[in-house]
């Protein structure tokens, strides 16, 4: 959202906000963090959470979450893991690390206030938020789109674009979950392919490139669009009736966590209502809904929120993203 190796994708990726090297711990209390969030999202959790707990020194480390399981990946090989806390797009991404044990458990974590399906039953990973993927067009296009088959039409040939799945974990669960649904599946992509629809490295291109009309159409997480679209930009959001998909950007503990009780206060700040009250001032839907709307949202908007079997999503969401890579390209 690839075409080189590990190295040289993770060489331009990492990103130091603090002095504190990964591998060793220069205080008492030290985080390491590995994070798919926006690089200023990223910032602003780390100063509120250090801000709520003086004294604690972070090392982050960025990128796309398919890139960083690829680099999990290679620190599991090595037997070096670095993390002590991820906080990443999807539950899938989370599922098929809990089911190779790279988890821990926090059964004392409080999620008071927050649905059932916004956190692990194990309690391994929480969500933090809700963020769906729809339509964003620019409000000089000539059509208006409304559901997703639109863009599979004549009038939208060669106006298109999207985030690849092969790098944003909100495009790798929409693929997955679209392509288990009867009315659209591979044939839909099929569809946008034959209609020119451009994958690119990540949502940010996807917005950049819609908001500037160098296309028109684009499959888009929301609050990219509202938040653009509330500075002034010339882009609209729809919410397809059929229903969007979500993902959570779920938090979780390291089995292999080398500071777990600090750990756990990162996550405890996630899940508490300054941490959520912190993403809704982000200008995201905040997993625990007591703490409000984000501004973007018009009371008594509906969002259909897909149903979908994140167990066989885990299964089958490699092989999705393969033949995905050999229609699209790398």
């Amino acid at each position: 959202m690839r075409s080189t190796g590990p190295v040289r994708r993770f060489a331009f990726a990492t990103a130091l906000l603090t002095s504190l090297s990964v591998a060793g711990v220069a205080s008492a209390e030290s985080l390491v963090l590995y994070t798919s969030q926006p690089d200023a999202d990223a910032a602003q959790t780390v100063d509120a959470f250090k801000a709520a707990n003086p004294g604690v020194e972070v090392q982050i480390f960025r990128s796309g979450t398919s890139d960083l399981l690829a680099k999990l990946a290679a620190e599991f090989a090595a037997g070096s893991p670095q993390p002590d806390v991820l906080l990443i797009a999807d539950a899938v991404s989370m599922e098929t690390l809990k089911k190779d044990g790279r988890l821990m458990a926090y059964p004392e974590a409080n999620v008071d206030g927050f649905d059932a399906a916004a956190y692990d039953p194990d309690k391994t990973y929480f969500g933090s938020k809700l963020i769906t993927t729809g339509i964003a067009y620019n409000t000089r296009a000539a059509e208006r789109p409304e559901h997703w088959a639109d863009l599979a039409k004549p009038a939208y040939k060669d106006l298109l674009i999207m985030p690849s799945p092969l790098y944003s974990g909100a495009a790798a669960y929409q693929l997955a979950a679209f392509v288990e649904k009867d009315d659209l599946g591979w044939a839909y992509f099929d569809k946008l392919k034959e209609n020119g629809i451009v994958a690119v490295r990540g949502n940010g291109a996807v917005l950049k490139s819609v908001a500037s009309g160098e296309k028109a159409y684009g499959i888009l997480v929301d609050f990219m669009a509202m938040n653009a679209k509330k500075d002034g930009s010339p882009i609209e959001f729809v919410f397809p009736d059929e229903g969007v998909t979500a993902v959570t950007e779920p938090v979780a503990i390291m089995s292999t966590a080398k500071n777990v009780d600090t750990a756990k206060k990162f996550v405890d700040f996630i899940l508490s209502d300054d941490g959520q009250k912190l993403a809704l001032s982000q200008g995201y839907l905040p997993a625990k809904p007591s703490v409000g709307r984000p501004d973007w949202m018009p009371e008594g908007t509906t969002v259909n929120v897909m149903a979908v079997d994140i167990g066989k999503v885990v299964g089958e969401i490699d092989a999705a993203k393969e033949k995905f890579s050999e229609m699209f390209g790398g």
